[in-house]
């Protein structure tokens, strides 16, 4: 797959900016010329105190790539089941099949389930789930068919690199051999989920039973491959520090170097009630604002950056699209995983609200489709640009 170039920043007059953190001068420099952030640049980006000076930069870079753009879409979370395997201290959403709470959809209520949330003829499914031990490949692969066929002209984004290295040791498979039946059944792309953090040091504490930091890059990289789009996700607010993070994003970075395959940067604040972690304190929102500037400007390849208004409310969702975010997610209509987690933003949003709440962050609305092709929209119908 092609790489992505990398954006280039516009120069400036040099009082535009301006800062008594004397690292940022030098990292400004930096990002006017087009060149690539280091690692120490990073770490620098977390620690300064000028907070708006680090907003100011990653805006910068948000509107020379997007101007006033802030993409949205009209999207359906399905969730077929809860039950998991892997007992991360991280989650709120995972059960044990015999634990209270515990569900598993059969392939017809996950359809119906799926036409329930149709109301303004959604563009993207959003699947993901539990590791399930006694769910075969078939039934996700008749789970992605089914909903092919009832409904066409929808985008199919699911299943995590979690989710599929987890499906091919279960189907005795290669993870290649896995995405190419998963691409095969209908999967259109895949979600940025899993990743949380990528050192060993974090995931032996936070999700120990998952596939480690290489092997989700590993596998991300085998779907880049075989032709099919991603997102990324970073879990941040929890036991990790900000060399982790920067490492992460270092490592996405890299990945996307070779492939080009990720689509969207998203930070995911942690969100501790009803978890293993519930002692620790929710990300406060100059925490929230700040990752997404500091992602916007390490990732220089990385085309989109979203602020994810379940995770972060819309009213920080709204300011982070002046701190480097182009992206405020979609309708989602019904999301668990950070409900159950202790998440207080609504379940789902209309079309119109996020029109408004766009607008009203001074930014210009545009609804996409899952790989950012703009959707006109006409009664209960739409067409995408291509």
């Amino acid at each position: 797959m092609e790489t992505q170039p990398q954006f280039r920043v516009a120069s400036s007059p040099r009082h535009s900016f301006q800062t008594d953190d004397r690292r940022l001068h030098a990292i400004a420099e930096k990002v006017e010329a087009g060149e690539r952030l280091s690692f120490d640049d990073g770490v620098a980006l977390y620690r300064s105190p000028d907070f708006l000076a680090v907003g100011w930069l990653a805006n910068r870079v948000r509107e020379r790539m997007h101007g006033d753009i802030t993409y949205f879409n009209v999207n359906r979370h399905i969730n077929p089941t809860n039950v998991c395997v892997a007992a991360c201290r991280l989650c709120a959403f995972g059960r044990r099949k015999d634990a209270p709470g515990a569900y598993t959809m059969a392939l017809e209520q996950a359809w119906q389930r799926a036409a329930e949330g149709y109301s303004e003829a959604v563009t993207e499914f959003h699947i993901v789930g539990g590791l399930h031990p006694d769910l075969s490949l078939d039934y996700f692969l008749d789970l992605v068919r089914g909903l092919k066929e009832r409904f066409p002209q929808v985008h199919i984004k699911a299943f995590t690199m979690v989710e599929i290295a987890f499906f091919a040791r279960r189907a005795k498979l290669s993870v290649r051999e896995t995405v190419q039946k998963l691409k095969d059944a209908g999967v259109d792309s895949m979600p940025g989920g899993g990743a949380e953090i990528f050192a060993d040091r974090v995931r032996h504490i936070i999700c120990d039973h998952k596939i480690d930091g290489s092997e989700w890059l590993d596998t991300a990289r085998i779907v880049h491959e075989l032709g099919l789009r991603s997102n990324a996700t970073m879990l941040y607010g929890h036991v990790e520090n900000d060399e982790d993070r920067v490492d992460h994003m270092v490592r996405l970075r890299s990945l996307q170097d070779d492939t080009g395959g990720f689509q969207t940067f998203i930070p995911l604040s942690f969100h501790p009630a009803n978890t293993a972690l519930d002692h620790l304190r929710t990300t406060t929102g100059l925490t929230d604002l700040r990752q997404i500037a500091v992602g916007r400007l390490m990732l220089d390849n990385f085309a989109h950056v979203k602020a994810y208004w379940q995770m972060m409310t819309d009213k920080i969702a709204q300011i982070a699209l002046r701190f480097g975010a182009d992206d405020i997610d979609g309708t989602v209509i019904e999301e668990k995983i950070y409900h159950d987690a202790g998440a207080q933003t609504p379940q789902g949003l209309r079309r119109s609200d996020l029109m408004r709440l766009i607008t009203a962050a001074g930014r210009t609305p545009v609804e996409r489709d899952t790989l950012y092709r703009s959707v006109e929209r006409s009664g209960d119908t739409f067409t995408v640009a291509v």
